[in-house]
């Protein structure tokens, strides 16, 4: 993970909004060396997006981004883990608590995760690391699935107080 800045996140929003899809392998091929020596109970799920999001962008970066670290690990990937159930408006510029506030109830398992999950290392894949509200409610979720641990890959992550907000 890198810290958020002028150059990291020119490489998140290129991927995310201008459609340079081959960043995705640069981003895993970075991430690739913190998955050290995962064992066979590990699995990759992306954060998902919202279906009316994913029509629009037309792809899902963190899939992107997780379909990449699958090829160079080896790892299986499983993108329908987690739904986004409820459309979020985007969370730039929110602060923590109202984060949490919009994205709590925003997510689900898909009806089969328990099974797909149950006793595995979860590398929740994302792009970026805010307040950590979206990877915490995702997270919250897998362990809930019978998640062994839950460990969250992402690009960048913002370096900033959103505790105290």
């Amino acid at each position: 993970m890198v810290r958020y800045d002028d150059q990291s996140s020119l490489i998140a929003m290129r991927l995310k909004y201008g459609t340079r899809l081959g960043l995705a392998r640069l981003i895993a091929e970075h991430l690739k060396k913190f998955v050290g020596e995962c064992s066979d109970k590990a699995i990759i799920v992306p954060v998902p997006l919202h279906r009316s999001r994913l029509w629009r962008r037309g792809f899902n970066q963190s899939v992107l981004i997780g379909r990449e670290l699958a090829r160079c690990t080896g790892i299986k990937m499983d993108c329908n883990a987690v739904i986004r159930r409820k459309a979020t408006p985007p969370l730039r510029g929110m602060s923590g608590k109202e984060r949490r506030r919009i994205v709590d109830a925003a997510f689900a398992l898909h009806g089969d995760a328990r099974s797909t999950v149950s006793g595995k290392l979860v590398l929740l894949v994302d792009d970026v690391y805010t307040s950590g509200s979206t990877s915490n409610a995702c997270a919250r979720l897998l362990k809930r699935a019978g998640a062994e641990q839950v460990l969250v890959f992402c690009w960048a992550r913002v370096i900033s107080n959103f505790e105290n907000d």
